[in-house]
C-alpha cells in the first residue's frame, strides 16, 4: 500500500531499529500524529504465549486512570431492579426483549458494550451470532455479565477496556488520545502493562513481552523497549 506524503515525512521520526523507553516513545507518537483529528493512541503487544492452548489464554479487563478519550455508548439487558440500577449508574439503553428485538429486526448497534444479568443469558443466546463477530457478546471474564450492572456500567464509562489476545498472540488495545499529552498516555500504558504482566498465565514460558508497538491512528509505529516498561 503506497504510504502518502505527510506519513513518509513523519516515520523518518523514527529510527526503526531502536527500542525507546516508554515516555520516548509516548512523545514520538504523539509528534507523529497525522491526522486532522485527535487520534487514538494504540498499544500493540506481542506475548510469548499459544494462543490456540486453553492454559495460555491472556484475557482481562482494566480500568485507565486516564480513560479512553471516547465516550462508551452502554447497552444493558436486564429486568426490574437490576433495570432501575443500571438507569441510574448512567446507561444510555436498558431493556431486554425490546432490545434483543431491536437488534434481531432492525440490525440496531447504536451502542459500545453490551453489560447483562446472568438471568437473561438466553435472551441474548438467540442473537449471540449476530453480537459475536462484532466482539459485543457478553462475557463474565469481561465482567460484562454480572449482577451489579451499576459498577459494570460506571467502569466501563470510566475508561474501563478489555485486552485479548488475537490469533497471532498480539494484544491490541486503545491507551487514550494524542491530546492527552505524555504523562496521562504514560500512566495509562504503565496500567495496561501492568494488568498484561500480571494476566501471564502459569503455562507460559520464556520471555513474555517479546514486542510492544505504540502508534496513533494512521501514525507510524514506534518500538518500546519491554524490558524497560517498568521502569
Amino acid at each position: 500500500m503506497k504510504k502518502g506524503k505527510k506519513y513518509i515525512e513523519a516515520a523518518k521520526l523514527v529510527d526503526k531499529a531502536k527500542l525507546y523507553d516508554v515516555s520516548e516513545a509516548v512523545e514520538l507518537v504523539q509528534k507523529t500524529s497525522i491526522s486532522k483529528f485527535d487520534a487514538t493512541v494504540e498499544a500493540h503487544i506481542r506475548l510469548g504465549v499459544d494462543s490456540r492452548h486453553a492454559d495460555q489464554q491472556v484475557r482481562g479487563t482494566v480500568v485507565l486512570p486516564h480513560g479512553t478519550g471516547r465516550t462508551m455508548r452502554v447497552l444493558v439487558i436486564a429486568k426490574g431492579d437490576k433495570a432501575a440500577e443500571a438507569e441510574a449508574a448512567g446507561a444510555d439503553f436498558v431493556g431486554a426483549e425490546d432490545m434483543i428485538a431491536k437488534i434481531q429486526n432492525d440490525n440496531w448497534f447504536d451502542f459500545d458494550v453490551m453489560i447483562a444479568t446472568p438471568d437473561v443469558m438466553a435472551l441474548i443466546g438467540r442473537i449471540g451470532r449476530l453480537l459475536g463477530p462484532k466482539g459485543l457478546m457478553p462475557n463474565p471474564k469481561a465482567g460484562t455479565v454480572t449482577t451489579d450492572v451499576a459498577k459494570a456500567v460506571t467502569d466501563v464509562k470510566a475508561g474501563k477496556i478489555e485486552y485479548r489476545l488475537d490469533r497471532t498472540n498480539i494484544i491490541h488495545v486503545p491507551m487514550g488520545k494524542v491530546s492527552f499529552g505524555t504523562e496521562k498516555l504514560s500512566e495509562n500504558f504503565a496500567t495496561l502493562i501492568g494488568a498484561v504482566i500480571k494476566a501471564k498465565p502459569a503455562a507460559a514460558k520464556g520471555t513474555y513481552l517479546k514486542s510492544i508497538t505504540l502508534a496513533s491512528t494512521m501514525g507510524p509505529g514506534v518500538k518500546v523497549n519491554p524490558l524497560r516498561v517498568n521502569d
